[in-house]
């Protein structure tokens, strides 16, 4: 199976990232904006930890991953070569499926304990897009749809990189709304800021990477109004990499040697994050709980 001769994006867009992170640290020192969840130093250190830890964590999973997507592959006979034109439609489908693969991430729980690391800090500025997870072995399955149809494995990775690195400019407070028509086609700023809340009414919402015309026909996104608050619901209060990175399938572990039936233990893998069994129901006011009557 011969590759396609496509870069590697986000290795050759590094150096943007790290010129652009200290523009935006000059930025805030110089105009700092009371309101705005600015740069703290240790928040700022994780966030590239984790970011510099996923680089080597991706690494170790790509090759199973390519294991799997190079026997579909051989096994399709469908071919989408690697043009000019076509190229663009991979990337309108790589960013199709990147919406429900950050959907799921979002509302199935054993997803979230991966994609939970992204929303861990309470700051958003460029280094929270570098706050990425170690345990990505839970995205692929999303993409082997564009693989059946005869999409080679490097120009599904190389779509995913460019999807990736575009959305690190979209993580700062120092942008504002842009004009009306890029507010409605694309991720911005604004609509990922929303992404980032913990408040109630912007939970949820705004998923896209590079498009946000997802979000729009599948009725999940929302303007930015409220000054937004980032972090969790229940926000966490370590530094420590390893911790952010495997805290929440902690919880998922307590959680499930808590659970008394095999229901509740799918729910806590495969329901929401805030899922809990419903409690036994209680006696209704003044029905007294009888003992049966032993039978004869």
């Amino acid at each position: 199976m011969s590759s396609p001769n496509l870069p590697d994006v986000v290795l050759w867009s590094i150096p943007a990232f790290v010129l652009l992170t200290v523009v935006e640290m000059v930025s805030v020192r110089v105009h700092p904006d009371e309101d705005a969840a600015g740069y703290e130093a240790k928040d700022a250190a994780t966030s590239v930890t984790m970011g510099l830890g996923s680089l080597v964590f991706d690494l170790l999973w790509k090759i199973p991953i390519v294991a799997v997507y190079s026997a579909l592959y051989s096994l399709t006979p469908l071919r989408v070569p690697v043009l000019w034109w076509t190229v663009p439609l991979m990337l309108l489908a790589q960013d199709f499926f990147y919406y429900w693969s950050h959907r799921g991430h979002h509302v199935v729980r054993i997803l979230w304990a991966c994609h939970v690391v992204h929303h861990s800090s309470r700051k958003f500025n460029l280094t929270t897009a570098l706050r990425q997870p170690w345990t990505s072995l839970t995205v692929w399955p999303f993409y082997v749809p564009m693989i059946l149809c005869g999409v080679h494995p490097a120009a599904v990775a190389f779509c995913s990189s460019a999807n990736l690195v575009y959305q690190f400019w979209v993580h700062t407070e120092r942008i504002g709304k842009l004009p009306r028509p890029v507010e409605y086609v694309f991720n911005t700023p604004s609509h990922h800021r929303v992404h980032h809340a913990s408040q109630g009414g912007y939970l949820d919402r705004n998923f896209g990477g590079i498009l946000i015309i997802w979000d729009r026909i599948f009725r999940s996104w929302i303007p930015e109004t409220d000054r937004p608050v980032y972090g969790l619901t229940k926000d966490i209060t370590t530094y420590n990499p390893l911790r952010v990175a495997t805290h929440e399938y902690a919880a998922i572990a307590k959680d499930l040697k808590k659970a008394t039936s095999w229901r509740a233990r799918a729910g806590h893998l495969f329901r929401g994050p805030g899922w809990q069994p419903t409690p036994p129901a209680l006696p209704s006011a003044g029905q007294e709980q009888r003992t049966p009557e032993p039978t004869a």
